[in-house]
């Protein structure tokens, strides 16, 4: 049974993003003396899908109505939504923390510093209906996108690469979204280090538009026999960019383009026809 958190039982968390990875979860909640109660985060499935992973934190005393845990940076979290609870005894009923101060000071790099790699990101943040949850990423190797400039006819990209080196026959591709869909290369502009940019000409996706929108997911390849590796923008402290970082659209022969982030953080074009208000 799931706890509502109502009335005068309702309980917050608190969490600071430590510079080691790991994250301090503080829980106030009015729980009785001889509770042993435990931090649970679950994994949101998807749609149909039954819940099966989670994590449980023993949370020791820290106060009165205080208790708190640490969410070690290793093992990291499976990729996607955790929600946040507190259980008051084993098997007890889980009551959902709502979000208190959230300190991630630490996580404000946009990409400076150089992440320990597999990447494990872990960002705190409140959901839409006022709850405590953990957005997770894990990535085998990372292209973190930085500055976007958005021109008459065309989108300018910087970005570095984690978890894999540029190399021969580097380039961006940009799939179209769907099974079988296209795949268009465009020219990669190395810089210092693992740093690159590139431009994406909107002419050289237009041609596969016709009635309804088409998405183009924006990848690296490092070199010519490399896997392709997502640009996506994780290393900061947004949890969901696609609402916040809202780009231009561009008119260009009948249809509109317009770079955006997906609702995992990821790097997308969408060219749509354009109607005409």
């Amino acid at each position: 049974m799931t706890g509502t958190g109502g009335g005068d039982e309702k309980s917050y968390g608190a969490v600071t993003a430590q510079e080691d990875g790991c994250l301090l979860v503080r829980v106030r909640s009015p729980l009785p003396a001889s509770a042993r109660p435990h931090l649970l985060l679950r994994l949101r499935p998807k749609k149909g899908k039954p819940e099966e992973i989670s994590r449980s934190l023993a949370l020791e005393p820290a106060g009165p109505d205080q208790w708190q845990a640490v969410l070690e940076a290793a093992p990291p979290l499976e990729e996607g939504r955790w929600d946040a609870y507190v259980v008051a005894s084993p098997g007890g009923d889980r009551v959902p923390l709502l979000p208190g101060p959230r300190d991630v000071r630490t996580l404000v790099s946009g990409g400076d510093g150089a992440p320990a790699v597999p990447l494990a990101v872990r960002i705190p943040y409140a959901t839409k209906d006022g709850r405590l949850a953990v957005r997770a990423w894990r990535r085998a190797a990372h292209a973190e996108a930085g500055r976007i400039v958005v021109a008459d006819d065309s989108v300018t990209v910087a970005a570095r690469l984690f978890g894999a080196t540029l190399g021969d026959g580097a380039v961006v591709s940009l799939k179209r979204r769907g099974q079988g869909g296209a795949e268009t290369q465009f020219p990669l502009r190395a810089g210092k280090g693992q740093d690159f940019s590139f431009t994406v000409d909107y002419r050289d996706l237009r041609p596969a538009v016709a009635g309804a929108p088409v998405i183009w997911d924006v990848y690296v390849r490092p070199d010519t026999d490399a896997r392709l590796v997502r640009v996506a923008r994780l290393l900061d402290d947004v949890a969901d960019r696609k609402p916040v970082f809202v780009y231009p659209s561009t008119t260009l022969d009948g249809v509109s383009a317009r770079p955006y982030y997906t609702v995992d953080n990821d790097l997308s074009v969408e060219v749509s026809p354009h109607r005409p208000r």
